[in-house]
């Protein structure tokens, strides 16, 4: 039995059956290796939300009046309705691992329905939010009411747009990623069961609810 054989029959992270590729010694190198490289991945997510917050928080300090009274304009309580739903399935994503690891398939499939549709209730929210936003004038460039938000108030939904839109493309994408990922695991095409692709899948949906947790407080509180 060669060595890449015998760890693969010692690994933490899959059953007998994964595999290994050949320019890795074992198996948890392997995961480590996958790991890393979400990391990497979310350290340049980070950069890019974290340029966006500072540039706002910049004019948050310029134009603190102007900033204040425009994020009145914001529903607190249905923000806090979809914090509530996207940490629900955050712990719904964490089971998912879970299962995926203990090679549950039946129970990673729900799992992921479960955070499928709980993220696509965060969706839905948002777009009532900014469909209502819409009909105020409050959307830049698409008959902003300048006569009825005067000053400054514009650069606060420029920023709001900007923010929400790009969390929500972000977790568009992972929802398409997870309805991929439950109809592979449904056909068993990955080998140990998928625990070390769900986990990964895990780590960029806790990202994302990590940033919402962000933005909700910054959008929605800070100013009140």
């Amino acid at each position: 039995m060669s060595s890449a054989t015998a760890h693969a029959h010692d690994n933490t992270y899959g059953q007998d059956d994964t595999y290994l590729y050949h320019h890795f010694d074992d198996l948890n190198q392997q995961h480590e290796s996958s790991s890393l490289g979400m990391w990497a991945f979310l350290a340049t997510e980070v950069l890019f939300f974290g340029g966006v917050l500072g540039a706002f928080a910049i004019f948050q300090t310029m134009y603190a009046p102007a900033m204040r009274l425009a994020s009145h304009h914001l529903d607190v309580m249905l923000g806090a309705v979809n914090t509530g739903v996207l940490l629900v399935s955050s712990l719904a994503m964490a089971l998912a691992v879970r299962a995926a690891q203990l090679r549950r398939d039946r129970e990673t499939i729900w799992l992921l329905i479960a955070t499928i549709v709980l993220g696509s209730a965060f969706l839905g929210v948002k777009a009532y939010e900014w469909i209502h936003d819409y009909h105020l004038g409050l959307v830049p460039g698409l008959g902003f009411r300048l006569d009825l938000y005067p000053g400054r108030q514009i650069l606060f939904w420029s920023f709001y747009f900007t923010l929400t839109g790009i969390h929500a493309l972000h977790m568009i994408i992972g929802i398409v990623i997870m309805a991929i990922m439950a109809v592979l695991v449904w056909r068993r095409w990955f080998s140990g069961g998928g625990a070390t692709q769900v986990e990964m899948l895990g780590l960029y949906w806790h990202f994302v609810d990590i940033v919402w947790v962000f933005l909700y407080p910054i959008l929605y509180l800070i100013n009140r």
